[in-house]
Formats: structure tokens, sequence, C-alpha cells
């Protein structure tokens, strides 16, 4: 099972809105015979993928899947009839199926004769599938909010430049980052002042993401600006009486008390498929997402710099005490070149690490070598 979601986070950033699925396929002596995982939307799922490996010897054989086997008929048969016919004795999938048209191949399975258990390694199968298990069950994409700062939590200098506060090596994960994720989303300060391209670099056969820039007034994209390009497709967010003539693409939304309504950019986002989105903006539109409570993980690299003055990474979020303090738990610290990233996420409201020990998981610092395979 763990190989099965080693295999399934080959999909990250390839399979929106389908889920990242790992499958893998043992003879009837226990003998690896197949795998394989889902590599793009409309395509093969990671049972046909390992079935097809595995041929023959998959009969009286166990598969081990992330996700339940789908049960329905959609752009390729369902998955669960695809193990029954191939004679698999025994299927063990690590996480349930939420949707509805999806779900009940565990039944199929079991009406047919298959041995089926649930469960195993399922903290690490949902933790690889974070991003469409949160569409399903909440509506609206996972957001992964990432920044880099220096060690006093800078993001720029008080001239506002910032080139380059990290390392080459951190820069670099950013684009794994992208590569990952559905959308790229920033605001309108950073399309401004950066004139940023937000498309996957040095990563061998990325699936570029949406870009995606929160322009309000329709101001800050200028024809010409590099995200304008067609390295990937881009989609500007405008107020819903903003002038927008001058733009190719764009979703109008309602306006907030700043900028624009984060819930219904979401909305707009899971519309057209998009079930994680990586958050690089400013810290305007930062603050914005944590207000909604529409962070899901932080990600921050810090490098060993100190400026004193300058932007911070946040600002602000409606937090105006200490008791309302956005609590996180991080779950991981590596070095990145020169730099840490520090990975968390956030604690219920009533959660307080400080003030119970068995919450206070700090996470190891590790090396970046250390990372899961992608």
């Amino acid at each position: 099972m763990r190989r099965a979601v080693v295999l399934a986070a080959r999909g990250l950033g390839s399979t929106r809105p389908n889920p990242v699925v790992g499958c893998v396929i043992l003879d009837a002596t226990g003998q690896l015979v197949g795998e394989g995982f889902h590599q793009r939307a409309g395509g093969p799922h990671a049972e046909i993928h390992a079935l097809r490996a595995a041929g023959e010897r998959a009969r009286g054989g166990t598969a081990y899947v992330t996700l339940e086997p789908c049960d329905h008929t959609g752009r390729t048969g369902p998955c669960s009839q695809a193990l029954v016919d191939a004679g698999v004795a025994r299927v063990s999938y690590a996480v349930a199926d939420p949707t509805p048209q999806a779900t009940g191949g565990a039944g199929t399975l079991r009406a047919a004769g298959v041995t089926v258990e649930q469960g195993l390694l399922a903290e690490e199968a949902e933790a690889g599938n974070v991003a469409w298990l949160t569409s399903v069950r909440r509506g609206r994409p996972h957001v992964v909010w990432k920044y880099a700062a220096t060690l006093d939590g800078r993001i720029a200098a008080a001239d506002s430049t910032s080139r380059w506060i990290t390392s080459p090596e951190a820069r670099a994960d950013v684009h794994r980052l992208r590569a990952e994720a559905d959308a790229v989303v920033v605001g309108s300060g950073t399309a401004r002042s950066d004139d940023p391209h937000l498309a996957v670099r040095g990563i061998e056969g990325a699936v570029q993401p949406l870009r995606v820039v929160v322009d309000t007034e329709a101001t800050a994209v200028r024809p010409g600006a590099r995200i304008l390009d067609d390295a990937a497709p881009t989609l500007i967010a405008v107020a819903e009486d903003a002038d927008a003539s001058h733009l190719p693409e764009v979703v109008r939304l309602p306006r907030a008390a700043h900028g624009l309504d984060i819930p219904a950019l979401l909305a707009a986002l899971h519309e057209r498929g998009v079930r994680s989105v990586l958050l690089e903006g400013g810290p305007a539109l930062a603050g914005s997402f944590v207000a909604a409570g529409a962070v899901d993980l932080v990600v921050g690299y810090l490098a060993p710099v100190l400026l004193g003055a300058g932007p911070t990474a946040l600002a602000d979020a409606g937090i105006t005490t200490i008791a309302e303090a956005l609590r996180l738990r991080m779950t991981e610290s590596v070095r990145i070149g020169t730099d840490l990233r520090i990975t968390a996420v956030p604690l219920p409201a009533a959660a307080d690490p400080a003030a119970d020990p068995a919450t206070a998981d700090h996470g190891t610092v590790r090396p970046v070598t250390a990372t899961k395979e992608h």
C-alpha cells in the first residue's frame, strides 16, 4: 500500500478534476505483477494500468488501491467490475470514495465474492489525496498558502526589492509546488510590482496550472503582461462592475469589504475543475484568504536574512487579539539549500498547541533528500 501511495503522488497536478490514485497488484503467491497510477482525467484509472501490466497473473491475486475502486461509468468504465473480471481475489483500499456517483465499489466487489478490506495506511493515503478530498467534502479547492520571508518575517526590503530573499534551491522547490497545483493565484499588488509569469519551469512533463490574478478593478493586468502569454492558461478575477474589456478571459465576482469575495472566487475555480490552489499572492490577498478561513496548508520558506523593515508576509486577517490567533500545527521542517521550509496546518479554533502537549507536534528537521518521491 505504501508503494501505491508513492505511485499516486506521481499524478499530482495532472488529474484534475479527478483524484490521484495508485494501485499495486500481487499475484496469488504474493509477487508484485502490476502497478499503476491515474495519470490524467479521461485516461485509464490506476487499477486499469495495474491490471494491464499484471495480465492473467492478477487472477487469484490481491490489489492494493489508495482509494476505493469506482463503481460508475464515466469517461472510463467502473474499476470495481474490471477487478472482478480480472479474477482478483482480494482488494485492500485505504480510503473510501466520498463521491455519491463513484462510491459503492466495495459493495460490488463483495457481491462478486471478492474479499475486501478498508483502512490500510488510510492516513498516508488521505494526506496524498488531500486536495481532491477537500474539494469533495467542502465544495471548494484545497488551498496552500506559500510565502518566502527573511528570518524577521519580511517579504521585501523597505524599497520593495525582494529578489532574491531565498536560495535557488528554494525557488526551484516552489516550481514543484506549482506543478502539483491545479491553479496558482496572486493578487493585483503582485501583478503590478513583479509582473509574474507563474508558469512551471524546470520540471519535465509538468502540466501547467491555471494562472489566476485577483484584479478587483481590472487595472493591474495590462496588455503585454507576462501572465497573458501562451505558456499556460490564465484567468483574471474582477469585480462585477469593473471595466475588463481589455482582458482576454475574466470571471466576474462580487465585492467584499476588501477586494473580492474569496468564497465566491474558490467556488468559481471549483466549477472550472480546480481542486488545488497554490496561493502565491502578497500579504493583502493572503490576509483575505486567512480571514475567510480558506487556508488549508501553509508552506513558508525562511531565509537566514535580516532586513528590519519592509512588508511582512501577512496583512490584516481580521485578527485583533492574541486569543483570535490562528494556531498552526507544524508537520515538517526541511532544509532547502540555505533556507528552511516549514509546513503547517491550521488547528481548529479551540485548539492551542501550547496548552496541550499532545498537539504540540513541531515536526523534525531533516534534509531535503528525505522528502517523499514525486
